[in-house]
């Protein structure tokens, strides 16, 4: 499965993890309360806050919780100023890494990052050694199981989706940042119940990953940025079979 999938996979079932939960509201809540400061408190007319918002009801964030990040963000309490930083690196065998980071602290944030890196058999690299390796997306997962794929493929390219592939457990949607309101709604219209859905970096082109230790230290570079407070949002450019998925603790 290619790596903006199976990575929108994992944090799907991360965000529904009990144990994670607390974290990812965390992040999220962060998100709310930069967009909410930079483009006003209503989600209809701040396209930012929507998706954030959205972001947050995927994730079973309570509304009181999104209610007061929202305040908050727009100057119903102390607001921390947090600035976005992109991170760009390598993993093990040269794939390339993406983290979206928003922080409080560049001088803390970016050792910490460069160490999960080195850690992990990777290096960060300078700003744009791998962006140009990626476009921005809008990415849908609907489960194989709960729908037909002709059927979801009418639906989708109607709606201004790009391309419809069949992964094995779930049909990866992508098309163009324009398009994805439109086609997240129109999907919804139709009752077609979906997994994931968000605005991503996907890769052009895709790294085959051949054997599980180098897919070992890859996940777990992965892994631990994700599950940095600062970092919001990780890709890469791996293909990771699912066999080889399979043989990892």
């Amino acid at each position: 499965m290619s790596g903006h999938s199976h990575w929108a996979g994992i944090k799907h079932k991360k965000a529904a993890n009990d144990a994670k939960r607390g974290k990812v509201w965390s992040k999220i809540a962060r998100i709310i309360i930069v967009a909410a400061k930079n483009g006003g408190p209503d989600p209809s007319q701040n396209l930012a806050l929507r998706y954030a918002i959205d972001k947050g009801k995927q994730a079973n964030m309570p509304k009181d919780t999104i209610e007061k990040a929202v305040k908050k963000g727009a100057g119903g309490g102390d607001a921390i100023a947090f600035v976005p930083v992109l991170y760009e690196g390598y993993a093990h065998g040269g794939i390339a890494i993406m983290a979206e980071a928003l922080t409080d602290n560049r001088n803390r944030t970016a050792p910490e990052i460069r160490k999960i890196f080195e850690k992990h058999g990777g290096s960060l690299g300078s700003t744009g050694c791998v962006n140009y390796l990626f476009h921005k997306k809008g990415l849908i997962t609907v489960p194989t199981k709960d729908v037909d794929e002709n059927n979801l493929m009418e639906i989708a390219l109607s709606a201004g989706a790009e391309d419809l592939l069949n992964t094995g457990e779930v049909y990866e949607i992508t098309c163009d940042p324009a398009a994805y309101e439109g086609l997240k709604k129109a999907l919804e219209a139709k009752q077609i119940p979906l997994q994931i859905s968000e605005l991503s970096m996907v890769p052009q082109n895709s790294i085959p990953i051949s054997n599980s230790e180098s897919a070992r230290k890859i996940l777990g570079l992965m892994e631990e940025l994700e599950d940095h407070d600062d970092i919001q949002n990780v890709y890469a450019n791996f293909d990771i079979p699912d066999d080889i998925i399979a043989k990892i603790p």
